[in-house]
């Protein structure tokens, strides 16, 4: 954290912290906790979708075409504009190729495990992101971001065995899922910093959009078979994925890919608390164990502002 020489005619330790810096540090932390909130009602909305009958395909092609039409609006009421160049092309990418796979994989191995399992492996990524970015960019790892990844990594590591009701190859897929969610985000934050967050959003979303309608025009859709189907789904549009993206944004801009994976690690509890109340899936202490290390996490990244 920057940091200021302070007034030396008063009595007060020599540096304090720059509350500019403070305050937009908050903010990317307080985006970060609503998007892994809004997240993760994710797993739970598909498989209430799932249940009414619609499948992954046609699921993802109405969430992203949603979303898409959403964001264009946000866009144009704040008067900002799409990037262009070579950033509008690193950002199609990113969003036709790189969320296009991670979104494909998680919805799949939502079909084969419950969504505690699946929100719960997704969280090996943090220690992919965190490898990735010393390795490759060179990031700087405090002991106090250490040790809070490592609290959410062993959060992680207690729910994934008691929660059962996984296939294999659903599990195969949801650890795919984690690994190109690493790519995507240390890729992303490098992209979306330049772009801002909202049009980045934007372009992410349409470009997923345009993937998947190609694949439902060509297959076929499955459409749910009643209104509870479509809320469903509207839900995954609006709020796991309009609110939990531009947060998710937000908050990398300001923290960074390391802290801000390691504070979305709120978002398995979230998952496997949603799936218990909404689709009476069982819970261990084992799981209530590592949901408060991942609390634990959260709360001890909080206090590195």
């Amino acid at each position: 954290m920057k940091q200021a020489v302070g007034d030396s005619s008063i009595s007060s330790p020599p540096h304090h912290v720059d509350p500019s810096t403070s305050r937009q540090r908050w903010l990317g932390i307080a985006a970060m906790l609503l998007s892994a909130i809004a997240f993760g009602w994710l797993g739970v909305f598909a498989r209430l979708a799932y249940a009414d009958g619609a499948e992954p395909i046609t699921v993802l092609c109405l969430r992203f075409s949603i979303a898409a039409v959403v964001m264009f609006g946000i866009l144009r009421v704040r008067g900002e504009r799409l990037p262009r160049g070579k950033l509008l092309i690193g950002l199609i990418l990113l969003g036709g190729i790189g969320y296009v796979a991670q979104s494909l994989a998680y919805f799949v191995a939502l079909t084969m495990a419950s969504a505690g399992l699946v929100a719960v492996l997704l969280y090996l990524y943090p220690g992919l992101v965190t490898i990735i970015s010393v390795v490759f960019f060179k990031e700087r790892l405090t002991p106090r971001i250490m040790l809070a990844l490592v609290l959410a990594l062993a959060g992680s590591a207690l729910a994934i065995g008691p929660i059962g009701g996984g296939k294999p190859l659903g599990i195969i897929f949801a650890i795919s899922g984690a690994v190109i969610y690493a790519i995507y985000i240390t890729a992303g934050s490098r992209v979306t910093a330049q772009a801002g967050a909202i049009p980045s959003s934007t372009v992410i979303m349409s470009a997923a959009a345009v993937v998947y309608l190609g694949i439902v025009l060509a297959r076929g859709p499955v459409w749910p078979a009643s209104i509870d189907g479509w809320l469903a789904i509207i839900g995954i549009a609006l709020i796991s994925t309009v609110l939990a993206i531009v947060m998710f944004f937000i908050g990398l801009e300001r923290i960074g890919p390391t802290a801000g994976s390691t504070i979305s690690a709120l978002e398995p509890l979230v998952s496997v608390g949603a799936a218990v109340v909404v689709l009476h899936e069982p819970i261990s202490l084992w799981q209530l164990g590592g949901g408060l290390l991942i609390l634990a996490a959260v709360v001890l990244l909080a206090r590195n502002a």
